[in-house]
């Protein structure tokens, strides 16, 4: 249990205590364990990780697990006269070989190739290289100029950039190269304590006024401070950039914002799955029942907490643009301090729970409302199938869906020659047709049955 005091002017009854904090839980499972803040005495420089990727899995051009994205073999370019970082270029598309890569006047450009000429990639994106080269966290070390790459680049992790921008590594300042001079305070750990008395966690600050920016004002009773929520992930999720958050009371969406904001400060993949009912403050109740009104009319609803806060508020985050159509009003702070009205690179989908008559899927009239289903057992990644394939077949990102058997010879040539692929859906009431289909697949695509009859038989159970 922590006590975290979320208003430091105090709020409370006459003639009592005025209250400044609430309390958060936290249950560990398992290995589960609280991260550290930092460490204390002493010094230690922060160490610079090689760019180049080194397992053979990250090599140019590989599709198998552990594979890069086609827009992480790009060169660098590094002054000759210097040694120093000029520019990032754009990806090398596949078939442009090494030799072809565009050069720059006065410098040296410098590709992820191994001694022994294994075209490999670096670890990051050509984005994401800029903003490290802009802030200092990315430099050239020495020449080596007889090798198929000429320099070795290095960065820093996301985790240290952060542990910079919190002030957890002390920066002395920049070195000639532009580079950061940053250490550590080296000794124990120091471990986060449970008594929580920051700034950034004001809820009235941090909370109702972040909501009020991002919604245009619409009313939301006692919103968390964003970067409380994003510190209490941090001490659990900081270093798993692919972990799932589940949120089953959503509220305003502040849990899924702060995982948003984690994913850009270390480039994560975190996922949020955030659940709400759609229910309307009872302070509006009698008014729209004065107009007729009642759960479930369109009027009603959309003044539903899903509807009217949750929604819109995950989308203004996303897009740096408020429900009225204006750019959001104000920055981010600590750790990361940027524009709101930039936004972020991060997807959201909504969708909402319906219940559909088995006689009306039968009839392929709700694919649409079946269809996220397929998507999200997929992968949640990627394109979706909306409409049931007028050729009997369709292939996206991360699934194939094959609704007419007869269609099978141009359905398993499509996903043979697809990248990525995890999933083929398979509809039939035949066993054998099905086995066959099945033994004509690849074997890193999983099978799934889907009977005729979907939503009777469909069973929404995501395997290993």
């Amino acid at each position: 249990m922590v006590s975290s005091v979320i208003n430091p002017a105090g709020a409370g009854r006459d003639s009592d205590f005025s209250r400044t904090d609430e309390y958060i839980f936290f249950a560990r499972f398992g290995s589960a364990s609280v991260a550290p803040e930092g460490r204390m005495a002493g010094e230690t420089a922060v160490v610079w990780d090689t760019l180049r990727r080194s397992s053979l899995a990250g090599a140019r051009g590989n599709k198998g697990p552990g594979a890069c994205g086609p827009n992480q073999f790009f060169p660098v370019y590094v002054d000759k006269e210097t040694g120093v970082i000029s520019a990032i270029g754009e990806p090398l598309p596949e078939n442009v070989a090494v030799n072809d890569a565009p050069a720059m006047k006065g410098c040296i450009t410098v590709l992820p190739i191994r001694p022994d000429g294994t075209e490999m990639n670096w670890g990051i994106t050509p984005g994401v290289a800029k903003r490290l080269l802009e802030n200092g966290y990315l430099r050239a070390g020495k020449a080596k100029l007889k090798e198929p790459q000429k320099y070795v680049i290095s960065y820093l992790t996301s985790g240290i950039v952060n542990d910079i921008e919190a002030g957890v590594a002390i920066l002395r300042g920049k070195n000639p190269d532009g580079t950061v001079d940053a250490f550590y305070p080296s000794g124990r750990d120091k471990m986060p304590t449970t008594n929580w008395n920051r700034p950034s966690h004001d809820a009235q600050q941090y909370g109702t006024k972040v909501v009020n920016a991002l919604l245009s004002n619409r009313p939301f009773p006692y919103p968390k401070s964003l970067y409380a929520v994003e510190d209490a992930l941090r001490f659990f999720i900081g270093g798993k950039p692919n972990a799932i958050v589940v949120d089953f009371f959503a509220g305003s969406g502040t849990t899924a914002h702060a995982v948003i904001r984690l994913n850009k400060q270390d480039n994560g993949l975190r996922q949020c799955i955030s659940v709400t009912n759609n229910e309307v403050a009872a302070k509006e109740h009698d008014a729209l029942r004065k107009q007729e009104l009642r759960p479930g009319d369109p009027n009603w609803e959309k003044l539903g907490i899903c509807d009217y806060i949750t929604k819109p508020r995950v989308a203004a985050a996303v897009t740096g643009i408020t429900p009225s159509g204006e750019p959001i009003r104000g920055d981010y702070k600590f750790i990361d301090e940027f524009p709101m009205s930039d936004g972020f690179e991060a997807n959201a989908e909504f969708f909402t729970l319906t219940y559909e008559t088995p006689v009306a899927v039968n009839h392929s009239i709700a694919f649409t409302r079946v269809s996220p289903l397929l998507w999200l057992r997929a992968g949640s990644r990627g394109k979706r199938i909306d409409k049931l394939p007028p050729d009997g077949w369709a292939v996206v990102d991360a699934y194939g869906l094959l609704s007419d058997v007869d269609a099978t010879d141009a359905f398993v040539k499509a996903i043979k020659k697809s990248n990525g692929l995890r999933v083929a859906f398979i509809v039939t009431d035949d066993d054998r047709r099905f086995q066959n289909i099945v033994r004509r697949l690849p074997d890193h695509v999983e099978p799934v049955r889907l009977y005729e009859s979907y939503l009777t038989n469909f069973n929404f159970a995501k395997g290993d």
